[in-house]
C-alpha cells in the first residue's frame, strides 16, 4: 500500500486517498547528490574539490611533509655536518726490492718478507698521522698501523709521524731503531727533522714496508 509524503495511507496508487497528493512524482523524485566540498589546497592555498588541485596540480593523497623544530629564539640554528674531504692517502705495500737492500746492508734480517700481503689504503683525515705499530697498553694506536698481521717487527711502536697542512705534507722520523728513506735511497732521513713530501713519493721503513703518499685529484 503507498504512502503519500504526509504520511496518509492510500488504496489508489496515482493519488492519496486523503489528501490527494499525487503520489508518483513523490516516490519517483530522488535528492540530488550534494556538491562536493571545496577545500584550499595545502601547496598553493587556491580552492579545491579534488584529489589533484586545478591550479597548481599539488597531489593531496601525499603525506604532509615533517617539519624541523624551530630553532629557540636568539640561539644560532644548528650547521649541516660537512665532512672534510681527504686529500692524502696512504698506501701500504709490502716491497721486496726494498726488503732486499734492508738484507744488503745488514738490517734486520731476522725479519721474513711476507708471503701474502694485500695493498691497504688509508685515508689521512687528521692533520697528524702516526706510522708505527699498535701497543693499546702504552696508549699507542698509530693512524697507519705496521703491527697489522703479518707485521712488520722492523718496524718501530712510533716510527715517524706524517703531519699534513695547508703547505702540503711532511714527514718525521721519531728516532726509529731501523730508520727511514724515501724514493729507493739508501740514505736515511735525519731523525726528528720535517721533511716535505709530494705526491707520490714512497717512504720505506722497517724491513719490507713502502708507503705510498697519494694526493686526491
Amino acid at each position: 500500500m503507498p504512502t503519500c509524503p504526509d504520511g496518509h495511507d492510500s488504496v489508489a496508487v496515482d493519488y492519496c486517498d486523503v489528501c490527494g497528493t499525487a503520489l508518483g512524482a513523490a516516490t519517483v523524485q530522488q535528492a540530488a547528490p550534494a556538491a562536493a566540498e571545496e577545500k584550499a589546497c595545502p601547496a598553493c592555498g587556491m580552492p579545491s574539490s579534488g584529489r589533484f588541485c586545478e591550479a597548481c596540480g599539488h597531489d593531496s593523497a601525499l603525506p604532509a611533509p615533517v617539519a624541523r623544530p624551530a630553532a629557540t629564539p636568539g640561539e644560532p640554528a644548528e650547521p649541516p655536518v660537512v665532512e672534510a674531504p681527504v686529500l692524502w692517502t696512504a698506501v701500504v705495500a709490502a716491497d721486496r726490492e726494498f726488503h732486499q737492500r734492508v738484507l744488503a746492508r745488514e738490517g734486520p734480517d731476522t725479519v721474513e718478507f711476507p708471503k701474502f700481503f694485500r695493498d691497504r689504503r688509508i685515508p689521512l683525515r687528521g692533520n697528524t698521522a702516526l706510522i708505527g705499530r699498535a701497543k693499546p697498553e702504552q696508549g699507542i694506536e698509530p693512524e697507519i698501523d705496521l703491527g697489522v698481521h703479518p707485521a712488520d717487527r722492523g718496524v718501530s711502536s712510533q716510527h715517524a709521524v706524517l703531519r699534513i697542512g695547508d703547505a702540503g705534507i711532511t714527514i718525521t722520523d721519531l728516532g726509529s731503531t731501523n730508520g727511514t728513506s724515501l724514493n729507493g735511497s739508501e740514505e736515511l732521513i735525519a731523525k726528528h727533522e720535517e721533511i716535505p713530501l709530494a705526491d707520490g713519493d714512497r717512504i720505506h721503513v722497517g724491513a719490507w714496508t713502502t708507503i705510498t703518499i697519494s694526493r686526491s685529484k
